[in-house]
């Protein structure tokens, strides 16, 4: 007998993480010479080991646009594995090295940026002395394409937006509340569904959660909405509302401190309740480390883990 059996030996792995370093740079930066500069390599080893790479999987994983490198279907499927894998490579490291572990990276739009996270944050930060959070705020278009690109480790949005590389959570409710100026002329009283229409609105721009929202609430309940002025931070819609122009519809989280101040007033109306869900988004494909899992917790956007 010769020992042989019918089975096929094991397969040996033909693709390392170098490889799959570059790759991730290359993606993100969209030539070898980019991601030469990312990853600190010169560009002919960047160059290597991408060819090296696509050898080993048996398939092309960029198209060559000019002098751009761009992503095809091959490349697209392999990105989020590819990057969690970088990841969970760069975090053995950091334990072997008793280095600290990578930045948390969360994004949020405004509401949820700047009105719920920043106490969770701190107290994350508190129990965790180590821990480093980089927060990026922007509306909620951006949050979606900031998680599909895997930018960042998970995001926060408020708005009904979906996307197919990404696992949508429900979080927590919000209220919309119509607010004005102390001395607006529809203060003090029930405001008309006719007196709203023929309003001035302050709104946010489009693209943010709370827009797509409020369009949807004031246009289902009102004739028309006369929008005087769109900008791009709830806090410079407060003052200028504050100021005496126009109605504006915001978050009850965004206005609680200036109803409470008096800076605002919040309008009684016809209109049925206004609510919307706020939630959490993350990249299907990419694997959750623990200190994402960790922090959406303590958030209260996962289920506590069980024993």
């Amino acid at each position: 007998m010769t020992g042989k059996t019918d089975q096929p030996p094991a397969q040996r792995l033909r693709l390392n993480l170098r490889q799959l370093e570059v790759f991730v740079a290359t993606a993100r930066g969209g030539s070898t010479r980019a991601a030469a500069a990312r990853i600190a390599r010169s560009q002919s080893a960047a160059s290597s080991a991408l060819a090296d790479l696509e050898n080993a999987v048996g398939a092309r994983l960029f198209d060559r646009i000019g002098r751009r490198l761009l992503l095809n279907e091959n490349g697209r499927a392999l990105l989020p594995k590819a990057q969690a894998l970088i990841e969970q490579a760069g975090q053995v490291q950091a334990l072997l090295r008793d280095e600290h572990a990578a930045p948390l990276r969360v994004a949020a739009s405004f509401t949820i940026g700047e009105y719920l996270l920043p106490e969770r944050v701190s107290q994350w930060i508190a129990m965790h002395p180590q821990s480093q959070v980089q927060l990026h705020i922007a509306n909620t278009r951006d949050v979606i394409d900031a998680v599909a690109g895997l930018d960042v480790d998970a995001g926060f949005i408020e708005g009904p937006q979906t996307h197919p590389d990404l696992v949508v959570r429900a979080w927590r409710t919000d209220e919309l509340v119509i607010v004005a100026a102390p001395g607006h002329p529809l203060a003090g009283r029930r405001a008309t569904h006719r007196q709203l229409s023929q309003a001035t609105w302050v709104l946010r721009e489009h693209g943010s959660g709370t827009r797509q929202v409020t369009d949807a609430w004031l246009i289902e309940n009102l004739e028309q909405v006369h929008v005087g002025l769109e900008l791009g931070s709830t806090e410079a819609i407060k003052r200028v509302v504050a100021s005496g122009t126009g109605l504006a519809c915001l978050s009850r989280f965004a206005v609680a401190q200036a109803l409470e101040d008096r800076h605002l007033i919040e309008l009684r109306t016809r209109l049925p309740a206004g609510t919307r869900r706020l939630a959490t988004v993350t990249h299907r494909d990419k694997l959750l480390c623990r200190t994402t899992a960790d922090f959406l917790r303590h958030c209260g956007a996962l289920a506590p883990q069980s024993d």
